[in-house]
């Protein structure tokens, strides 16, 4: 490989959450390994980490625009990676997908609207009802029989039957936490309710590039016209290139006129101007970084077979999800028979490997955990090690 995933990066004292944030969650423990948040411990591109040190150099910052390379290099890279061709003209912009998604439920529901979300899922709930609308959950349908999920379309278009005064749907394409690539299939009957209760369907979709083999990512908004003209697509690199910090996502919106809403709602929110150095880290990654992210996912692939291995052999009352996108593992652990609260410390303490708990992605999560498998692969064997001699202990 010509890019070092191997490669152990001391990410202590960089004020990073996953790391130095661990002691506020926590409590001090000892040589932990953090598994939980969702950013990787690889080095971004080196082609990105150049690009940036080069602006740095120049050493004036001072106010910027986005030129027209900024939305080139978006279209081009939707069009290579997921054959979606759109017009720049769609493209909004916004600090990051979660800014984005808090800014589409202000601008286009009012307080005290119903929104659905799917769980177990990232926090939309939270971010809807900070906004001061009610978070309605369609939750997904899991088969204990073969450890899969689905979503619910006919519990969906029921609710929808009942009460038809829900505004908006919020996607998860792929899906954080489980890991699901959602087929095209699904996507179309989805957008057939949606669209036939007149419902905006905003996509989170902030995973799209770290899709596994075997599996394609459809854009929500490219399914059909009539629903483009009732979506959003949120998009960055961030994820994708492990540049969480760089601030800048896109949202493509085909529909002007809630394109020229959104962006009037930027402005009153003094959110339009770019961030120089995220502009930079977007562009560079999407027009060079295609070559490391192919490596990365032949690596991410080997550290999911590893854990599915693993826990196949050594711990089979832990089950994996398997996922078809995402570097985020959804485990199942009610075999383990511990309480939800027992269950994230025994991971933290005895094991001292820091897994994110599943009932923070809502009470559908409940016995299970979110392990991170985006580390060198000799931290993974570590944190697998760990967690096989403490439940040895407990059964001891």
């Amino acid at each position: 490989m010509r890019y070092d995933f191997a490669r152990i990066n001391d990410r202590r004292n960089s004020s990073s959450f996953k790391w130095d944030g661990l002691a506020a969650s926590y409590g001090p423990i000892d040589d932990a390994i953090p598994m939980w948040v969702a950013d990787m411990d690889f080095a971004s591109p080196p082609e990105v980490v150049e690009a940036l040190q080069k602006r740095a150099r120049h050493g004036i910052f001072g106010y910027s625009f986005r030129p027209d390379s900024y939305l080139e290099a978006i279209t081009d890279w939707l069009e290579r990676r997921h054959q979606w061709r759109i017009d720049p003209a769609w493209i909004a912009h916004s600090p990051d997908v979660i800014a984005a998604l808090s800014i589409l439920i202000e601008t286009f529901t009012k307080q005290g609207d119903k929104i659905i979300y799917q769980a177990p899922v990232y926090n939309f709930a939270r971010i809807i009802e900070n906004q001061g609308r009610i978070a309605v959950n369609n939750p997904l349908r899991y088969a204990h029989d073969d450890y899969t999920y689905t979503m619910d379309l006919d519990g969906l278009e029921a609710m929808l039957e009942l009460d038809q005064t829900f505004t908006m749907l919020i996607l998860c394409s792929p899906h954080n936490p489980i890991g699901r690539v959602w087929q095209r299939e699904e996507l179309e009957r989805l957008g057939r309710i949606c669209v036939k209760y007149n419902l905006l369907v905003v996509s989170d979709e902030i995973h799209c590039d770290l899709v596994h083999e075997g599996n394609k990512h459809i854009p929500i908004s490219s399914i059909s016209a009539e629903l483009a003209a009732h979506s959003f697509t949120c998009i960055a690199p961030s994820k994708t290139f492990n540049l969480l910090s760089m601030h800048a996502a896109a949202v493509i919106i085909p529909n002007e006129a809630l394109r020229a809403q959104y962006n009037q709602a930027l402005k009153r929110l003094g959110l339009d101007s770019p961030n120089t150095f995220g502009s930079i880290a977007l562009e560079t990654a999407y027009r060079e970084g295609e070559g490391w992210l192919n490596e990365l996912l032949i690596y991410l692939k080997g550290n999911i077979q590893l854990i599915t291995e693993f826990f196949e052999a050594r711990i089979p009352q832990i089950r994996i999800i398997q996922p078809e996108g995402t570097y985020l593992i959804w485990l199942d652990c009610s075999e383990l028979e511990r309480s939800c609260a027992d269950l994230e410390l025994f991971f933290a303490h005895k094991a001292r490997v820091i897994l994110q708990p599943g009932l923070s992605f809502g009470e559908e999560g409940a016995g299970f955990m979110r392990m991170n498998a985006a580390c060198p692969r000799s931290v993974l064997e570590e944190a697998m090690r760990r967690i096989e001699a403490a439940l040895q202990e407990i059964r001891d």
